[in-house]
């Protein structure tokens, strides 16, 4: 193993495989973290979700999950779409969605929202997220009737302030946002899996 540096009084840092990493990080993060309030989804995630998620894992390397969907009229004509991508084997970015001004307010942006949804709930994603300028209504409150939930607030050189929204596809993981937020006390679930007892 040879040293990227070497620093004072015997200290050293070195570049490490991943398997040797793992070995000598593991044993040592309880210790580290023991005061540590995170729970992780592998811990209460269903089987058949370990599944979706490993194959959604396996996926990331080799052919990452696109979805574009596109919106038509009865004349065919084009005139909505959302499109987003895998980012990794939990999460899924709604990147951008947009209908054409003479046919919004007829429920179509919430048409295609819900169509990504159950089209990435079945592919097993466990977070769907997308990013908005904070003052853009007309997407965030269908979105948060929709069960999507406030994240975090973003200022981007780019877009300005963003809103970041997030939909739990399993219903502890939104349970525990709920918790976090401070919007719920924790129930036996919770307590059992922040070790509270």
């Amino acid at each position: 193993m040879e040293s990227l540096f070497n620093l004072e009084d015997g200290y050293k840092i070195r570049v490490l495989e991943e398997d040797s990493f793992i070995k000598l990080q593991k044993p040592l993060r309880e210790m580290v973290f023991e005061d540590d309030h995170s729970v992780f989804p592998f811990e209460f995630i269903s089987d058949d979700e370990k599944k979706k998620v490993e194959a959604l894992r396996e996926r990331i390397f080799n052919d990452p999950l696109k979805l574009y969907l596109g919106l038509f009229d009865s004349d065919e004509n084009f005139v909505g779409w959302s499109f987003g991508f895998q980012e990794n084997a939990m999460v899924y970015y709604m990147c951008n969605s947009a209908v054409l001004k003479e046919h919004r307010r007829k429920g179509l942006y919430t048409s295609l929202m819900k169509t990504s949804i159950d089209i990435l709930e079945k592919e097993g994603f466990q977070v769907i997220y997308s990013r908005h300028n904070a003052t853009n209504n007309s997407v965030i409150i269908p979105k948060l009737k929709a069960g999507f939930v406030i994240s975090s607030l973003e200022m981007d050189d780019v877009f300005g302030v963003l809103v970041h929204l997030k939909y739990f596809t399993n219903e502890t993981r939104r349970k525990i946002m709920d918790y976090r937020a401070g919007q719920v006390r924790p129930d036996e679930q919770l307590k059992k899996l922040f070790k509270m007892d």
